[in-house]
């Protein structure tokens, strides 16, 4: 054979390998990659998460309860204070003066009360020197009439011992007014005492009113005055100036916002994990302990009884975690203010099945059937293409993988589910554990039909070409 034989059979070899492995390549670049998983049985926990900052329990504005100048600040924040503590002073020379004339009038009250009652000893000595001279008087007058009525003494001597009988019980009439006068002005006098004693008790709380003490153990929180500012208190609906802040730290809780589409779901107790944006990696532990019944308007942060306005917008309801104190979550690090998420735990089963939360799609069950029977197609058919176009019967499921005639083809099985976690979501009927499933990539569930043939592509997205020819 001649060499140039040999070249031509060379070259027809060479054309035929050519358009066969054309052939294969372009039916092997017509076959869908999907990325797949497995239906598989594991714990599942759903969350609901909200944002907010931590606040405490129980927080105070100290405002100020006497009008003048701030003379001491014994504070500042960041401070521990004890219940109690002198937290500022204001200027109190017009209540210290006060108090001190008050006192002086006190004492004089006292005084006069003294003399009062050594006036009622005095009347008590002349009602006795009264009684004792009436008593005398008495037999005097007696003895007198007895004598007199035995004709034994002048009619001149009888009138005498008479008149001196009654005036004997004038003076003593007269003594016993003087004394209840007297108890009647030292009664009184007391009653001005004790008025006194009350408008000083008064003088003392305008004058204690010029010190702030700490009404609890806390955290001073904030100090917005200084020392020489004046201060005033608020009347009416003018609010006073305020001191300082002040945080009781025993009682640290996560004030957040929730979506109103998931507020149903979160309940008292419920636990819940927070974070805080200034601790990254540690997370504190806490429970429901408030559920707000009043929705909030996410722009304003205005319950919607009181807005105004008829414009229809997201709202959100406040929801309060309280922080749990124990010793590995050292909430005593928390400062009220700090950016905090809170995710509570809704529901928990320890074991369901699941499928990720991306291969779920929305179907119209009837147009499945029908491109799984054209090989994942459009209808040809007149009766094919008027069941596609009759009322769609939307429904949940997944594309399930199936192995069939020699080819691997996809198939939608609707499904029901129940909680979902942050990745999974639980699987209620529809499907069994191991059941092979497309959970991506995204554009080609979009768009992918029951009947498809396809092929595995579990590699990277950032690595592999997808095709959707």
């Amino acid at each position: 054979m001649s060499i140039k034989k040999i070249i031509l059979i060379a070259s027809g070899v060479l054309v035929v390998a050519a358009v066969a492995g054309g052939v294969v390549w372009h039916r092997q670049s017509s076959i869908t990659k999907v990325a797949t998983g497995k239906v598989v049985r594991q714990g599942l926990v759903s969350q609901v998460s909200g944002t907010g900052q931590i606040k405490p329990k129980t927080y105070v504005n100290v405002g100020a309860t006497s009008f003048g100048r701030i003379t001491h600040l014994y504070v500042k924040e960041g401070d521990h204070v004890k219940k109690g503590a002198i937290l500022a002073r204001v200027e109190s020379v017009q209540p210290e003066a006060t108090v001190s004339a008050q006192q002086a009038a006190i004492a004089a009250s006292q005084t006069d009360i003294s003399s009062y009652t050594a006036a009622e000893k005095t009347a008590e000595a002349n009602i006795a020197q009264a009684q004792a001279d009436l008593q005398q008087k008495r037999l005097d007058y007696q003895r007198a009439e007895a004598l007199y009525k035995d004709q034994l003494i002048a009619r001149q001597d009888y009138d005498s011992k008479k008149a001196a009988y009654d005036v004997a019980n004038a003076t003593l009439q007269q003594r016993e007014a003087a004394l209840a006068q007297s108890r009647a002005q030292t009664q009184s006098q007391r009653a001005h005492l004790n008025q006194a004693m009350a408008s000083q008790r008064a003088n003392f709380d305008a004058l204690d009113k010029t010190i702030s003490r700490a009404p609890f153990d806390g955290l001073v929180t904030n100090v917005p005055v200084r020392e020489g500012e004046t201060v005033v208190v608020g009347i009416q609906n003018a609010e006073g100036s305020t001191l300082m802040t002040l945080a009781d730290m025993s009682v640290i809780t996560a004030e957040v916002k929730v979506d109103e589409t998931d507020i149903v779901n979160i309940h008292m107790g419920q636990s819940a994990d927070v974070t805080v944006d200034a601790f990254p990696g540690r997370v504190f532990k806490g429970h429901v302990t408030e559920v707000g019944d009043q929705a909030l308007l996410r722009t304003t942060g205005i319950a919607t009884s009181q807005s105004t306005t008829g414009t229809e917008e997201a709202k959100d309801f406040k929801v309060v975690v309280t922080l749990d104190k124990s010793g590995e979550n050292h909430v005593e690090d928390l400062r009220p203010g700090l950016s905090t998420t809170a995710r509570i735990t809704v529901a928990q089963k320890p074991d369901v099945l699941t499928v990720p939360i991306q291969a779920l799609v929305q179907r119209d069950a009837a147009m499945e059937k029908v491109f799984a029977a054209n090989d994942g197609k459009p209808p040809k058919s007149s009766v094919a293409a008027a069941e596609t176009t009759a009322k769609p019967q939307v429904q949940q499921g997944v594309y399930v993988l199936s192995d069939g005639t020699g080819k691997l083809r996809v198939q939608f099985v609707p499904v029901a589910t129940g909680i979902s976690g942050a990745t999974d979501t639980e699987v209620l009927s529809g499907l069994k554990q191991g059941d092979e499933i497309v959970i991506g990539r995204y554009q080609i569930l979009r768009n992918l039909k029951s009947g498809t043939i396809v092929k595995r592509d579990n590699a990277p997205a950032a690595d592999t070409l997808q095709s959707t020819s």
